[in-house]
């Protein structure tokens, strides 16, 4: 037994160091020296404190931010714990109040907004956890929150412009806007006025 025994023993104990402890320090160490900004969570700050990452969305529902793509997770929204969709398809009766509702919502922020509400406003991803609206989203915002906050309609558009992110590679995915760093640019930039 000692002569089967010992051999397993030595294997175990020898591949734990190598895939246990080894590996995940090297892995970490090259992320944390050529990645660091992502090997640590893609964290935004905002005066010295992490507000959030850039990866997972939030909740914003005051009418002076830019307002984010609904998420389906619960109990609370946008939480990582339960990542996923609502599983409801085109013709499940519940999207489409759920739909109905978040145009109201919208249509009732901003009376004046007779524009066609784009479709990434009122509906989830399937994560749930989606950080990004397109830029037809954000346009479709702009009036509203230029108005709350009493800027310049062209200063809000700018903003939209200077966050606006482009399809990775010129090919993939559509342009699209991080609504967290959107909103933080809002705030800073009122903070220097």
């Amino acid at each position: 037994m000692k002569t089967l025994l010992r051999p397993a023993v030595s294997l175990f104990v020898a591949l734990t160091a190598v895939t246990g402890v080894a590996y995940p320090l090297l892995v970490t160490a090259i992320a944390q020296g050529m990645f660091p900004h992502q090997a640590n969570g893609s964290l935004l700050m905002q005066d010295g404190k992490a507000v959030g990452s850039e990866l997972i969305g939030q909740a914003f529902s005051d009418p002076k931010y830019f307002w984010s793509r609904p998420s389906a997770t619960s109990p609370m929204p946008y939480s990582g714990g339960s990542s996923g969709g609502s599983n409801q398809g085109p013709l499940n009766p519940a999207l489409a109040d759920a739909v109905k509702a978040r145009v109201q919502a919208l249509r009732d922020a901003d009376p004046g907004n007779t524009r066609p509400v784009p479709v990434d406003l009122v509906t989830a991803s399937a994560s749930g956890l989606d950080p990004h609206i397109s830029v037809a989203g954000a346009d479709y915002q702009a009036a509203r929150v230029a108005r709350v906050r009493r800027l310049p309609l062209a200063t809000v558009q700018q903003l939209i412009a200077q966050h606006s992110e482009g399809r990775w590679l010129g090919l993939v995915g559509e342009p699209r806007v991080n609504v967290l760093a959107l909103n933080l640019a809002l705030d800073a930039l009122l903070r220097v006025q």
